[in-house]
Formats: C-alpha cells, structure tokens, sequence
C-alpha cells in the first residue's frame, strides 16, 4: 500500500523569484549582428573600446534566411571582415559557408553577441545612451553606451504588395527552398535576381510556376548566367511569364493578374511575393535620425557616417535608404573602419578590457 503523506509533511520547493537583469554598460553598442554590424564591432575592438552587439535574431540572421544552398553572386574575398580570410573550395562561396565563415570571425575577435535581443528604445545623448532591448521571453535588458552604430539592414522588412489575399497563409515575400512547392501551382512577382532564381528553382523541382513582373522583360541587373536561364524556360513554355502585368487580387484557390490584354484568372497554391524589401525606417527616425524626403536616406556625415544625432553612426545598407541595391556586404563591410576612425578621434577608452561590464 503506497504510503500516504499528509499536505504538512510535503516539502515544497521555494518559488523562483524574477530577478531583474543588471545595466550593462559599454563603449560602443553596435545595432545588427550582420557582416556590417561585426565588422564595426571589430574595428572598435581593435581600437580598445569595448563594444556590445545586439541582434533581434541569431548572427547575421539576414543571411540565414537566404535561399538553402544559395550561391553567393561574389567572390569569397569580396565578403572578408577583420583581415580574416575566407576559404571556400568553389568561385563563389554558399550561404552554408558564409555562415560557418562569419561564426568563426566572431569566435576569433571574441564578440560579445547578444543573439534574439530585440532593441526597443534608444534615449539619451552623446556620450550617455540608455538601450533597452527584450529578449524571446520579453524581459527588459538595459544597456548603457557612450556611442551607438545602427547597422540594421533592411531583410526583415518586406514590401508589400497591398492587395485584398496578402494575408492569406499560401502567400510569402521570401523564398527558402523548394520541396513544399513540388506539384503545385506557384506565382512568383518580381523581375530580379531573387525572384529570378527562385522561378528557376521551382521548376527545376517539379512545380509549376508563373512569373509576373510589372516590367516589360527581364530586369537587366539580373546575373549573367541566371537571365538567359530564365529566359529560354519561358521561351520553351516550362515557365510561364506575364511582363507589364501585376497581381490584382489574390484569392485561397486562384488569383487574379492584370495584363496588357485585361485580367485573367489563374488557378494557384502558392504566391512569392519576390518584390524587394527596406530598411525599417520607423526606428531610425524613433533615434532622431532624420531622412531624405525623396530616398529615405539617412542624414550622416559621408566619411564618419555620424549621423545628424551626435553619437550615434549607421552603416551598412541602411546608409543608401530606399536604394538598397548600392550596397552590400562588399562595400558596407568598409563601414568600421570608417567609424572606427572617427571613434578614434573622439572616445578614448576608459579601461584596457574590451569586454562590457556590469556596474
């Protein structure tokens, strides 16, 4: 007979009490764990400040969310950071190998990235900013910096098309793979290389695609070996295309395209709404940082790239605004230093560690 305890004589565990994460403080707080935001991380670094990165996702999250198995349109000496070099077997270097590259960089320069750290808010002024960030749980972690880079891409936020059905579950604006499309009936819009190279890929794995793009063919910014790809699929009839035409209502089952000879409706599964993305222009200007009227730009000095705050830079694509086909990784990842040397002029170290501390 099992024994029988009385309530009085159960033990009870004491319960957790949520502690209250302590102020980090910190020279330099770096915003965006990309290749552009590490690289700014390790050229402060290198110059005795102690820096913090903070990432709403994981390391270089917008790679991450690339196409699996990818290849990167440079070369693998274009995507360097930190004089480290990246070794790859092939011309151009997959999204797998670029990842495990920018994981080893941080592991050498000792990084303190702070994955899944969502900022929040950035108060204060030069040389006295209070961060606060949440963490996947939603608990408040409070930092404090004497300088803050914004180096938060633009992949997160996609364009939208703001048409009735965007909301529908069959809909996307990114591509990952294309095994759950086998079988079924896609529309991909968009005329570039993201839109282009997922048609490809689609077919070639068994579904049936659709290509619409407002433009009159083929955007010619797309890749030289990729356009004629595409463009013989949709001569031979494996693709089927629609240029100067647009998607005018999306449905569960079907959607509705207008093209030059009126609307047509067409049976469809899935959409991939390919049709580019920007950076997020509401938290910029939450900083302070005022923008271009005609191409969201933001306002900074173009060597130091401080912006019209003092004490707080930006770097990487989020430099060029709306034209976020300017830069990229090849030219953004030059941003440190350019940062760095202006950090040089103006912030001297207040201790040799390069690690942030607690108060």
């Amino acid at each position: 007979m099992p024994t029988v305890f009385a309530a009085t004589d159960v033990e009870t565990l004491p319960k957790a009490q949520a502690e209250a994460f302590p102020k980090v403080r910190t020279d330099v707080l770096v915003i965006g764990a990309g290749p552009t935001g590490l690289a700014c991380a390790i050229e402060a670094q290198k110059i005795g400040l102690r820096v913090v990165v903070l990432d709403k996702g994981c390391l270089v999250n917008s790679l991450f969310h690339y196409p699996a198995g990818m290849l990167f349109f440079t070369t693998p000496e274009l995507l360097e950071i930190g004089e480290i070099p990246f070794t790859t077997a092939h011309q151009k270097p997959t999204r797998e190998e670029a990842l495990e590259y920018y994981r080893k960089v941080t592991e050498h320069y000792h990084l303190d990235v702070r994955q899944y750290e969502w900022v929040k808010t950035v108060m204060g002024e030069d040389g006295k900013f209070s961060i606060t960030a949440t963490d996947r749980a939603g608990r408040p972690h409070d930092y404090r910096t004497r300088k803050v880079i914004a180096s938060t891409g633009y992949y997160d936020l996609a364009n939208q098309l703001g048409l009735p059905g965007e909301e529908l579950p069959k809909v996307s604006h990114y591509y990952a793979e294309a095994h759950p499309y086998y079988d079924t009936d896609v529309l991909v819009i968009g005329g570039k290389n993201s839109a282009a190279i997922a048609a490809l890929d689609l077919w070639r794995h068994g579904a049936r695609v659709t290509l619409v793009y407002r433009g009159a063919q083929i955007h010619h910014h797309v890749k030289y070996w990729i356009k004629p790809d595409l463009e013989n699929r949709i001569k031979n009839g494996d693709i089927e295309a629609y240029f100067s035409s647009s998607l005018q209502e999306i449905g569960v089952d079907y959607v509705v395209v207008h093209t030059p000879r009126g609307p047509i409706r067409l049976k469809n599964d899935f959409v991939l709404a390919l049709i580019g993305y920007h950076p997020d222009y509401d938290f910029l200007r939450s900083m302070g940082i005022e923008l271009s009227e005609d191409q969201c730009r933001p306002v900074c000095d173009p060597v130091s790239l401080e912006s019209n705050v003092p004490g707080i830079y930006v770097a990487g694509v989020i430099v060029a605004g709306s034209r976020t086909n300017e830069i990229f990784i090849e030219n953004g990842r030059f941003h440190g230093k350019q940062i760095a040397a202006d950090l040089k002029l103006k912030l001297r170290p207040e201790s040799s560690s390069t690690s942030a501390d607690t108060p």
